[in-house]
């Protein structure tokens, strides 16, 4: 029922944005509100709103960003492993639609940004239960990076997630927080030649974080 009635309020905001937004596209006002959203339930009616557009929206980019904010959730929901699955699965789903809106013999760098949201998504599934998901997902997680790397080396998003499990990652097991702090430093040089706009350029937000930890 909750979801019925947050994809019932994505509806009817969307309609709204069609109406007040002039010149501006409904995918411009998504992306742009998704720079500054926090919560859980901001993601949850973001990721609602993404997910109406895309059934009118052939882009691969309106079932990406739903998934990026499914994603989004499973890591503010890290301490709340038994909330996760939902939103990792349902993610997953939306990035299935997403990677098959591209061509990927051609669209490399949108194939390597897909692979990014991968990774982050199966990681969100190590959160569930780390003792039981991790040995499972965990390298899924780091396999869909390497393919995006593979793909765009120098992919700020994909060099940031590369930070995040070399900061989080014990020492033991091939942690390190001094080059995981050098990583996103790198990627927040590169983000800051990206250009704003309905195409992926978020991690600023993230690697600050993380240099802030």
């Amino acid at each position: 029922m909750k979801r019925v009635m947050i994809m019932l309020v994505a509806l009817i905001s969307i309609s709204g944005f069609a109406q007040e937004q002039g010149g501006s596209s409904t995918l411009e006002q998504l992306v742009a509100k998704l720079d500054s959203v926090t919560t859980v339930a901001d993601y949850e009616a973001l990721e609602a709103q993404f997910a109406t557009l895309s059934e009118t929206d052939e882009q691969w980019l309106s079932p990406y960003y739903a998934a990026l904010c499914d994603a989004n959730i499973g890591f503010l929901l890290e301490k709340e492993g038994e909330r996760i699955e939902p939103y990792s699965d349902r993610g997953l789903e939306q990035l299935k639609e997403a990677r098959a809106r591209i061509d990927t013999a051609t669209q490399r760098k949108e194939l390597a940004e897909v692979y990014v949201v991968a990774s982050l998504l199966y990681r969100t599934k190590v959160f569930i239960n780390p003792m039981t998901m991790g040995p499972k997902y965990g390298p899924t997680a780091g396999k869909y990076l390497e393919l995006a790397l593979n793909l765009e080396a120098d992919n700020p998003r994909a060099i940031y997630v590369d930070a995040w499990n070399k900061y989080h990652t014990p020492k033991a097991w091939g942690g390190d927080k001094g080059l995981a702090r050098q990583l996103a430093q790198k990627s927040l040089a590169l983000l800051a030649k990206e250009p704003q706009g309905v195409h992926p350029h978020w991690g600023i937000r993230e690697n600050k974080e993380l240099l802030n930890d």
